[in-house]
């Protein structure tokens, strides 16, 4: 039972980091866009 509730554990952090990463990628271009427009 504790074996099933921890793999489900770590497929959802797992799902949470892949996550956290593309949103970090997203954000980072967004800010460098938004950094460009006011430059320009």
């Amino acid at each position: 039972m504790a074996q099933q509730e921890m793999k489900a554990a770590e497929e959802t952090y797992a799902g949470f980091i892949n996550l956290f990463k593309i949103g970090s990628i997203i954000t980072a271009i967004v800010t460098v866009g938004v950094v460009l427009l006011i430059a320009s």
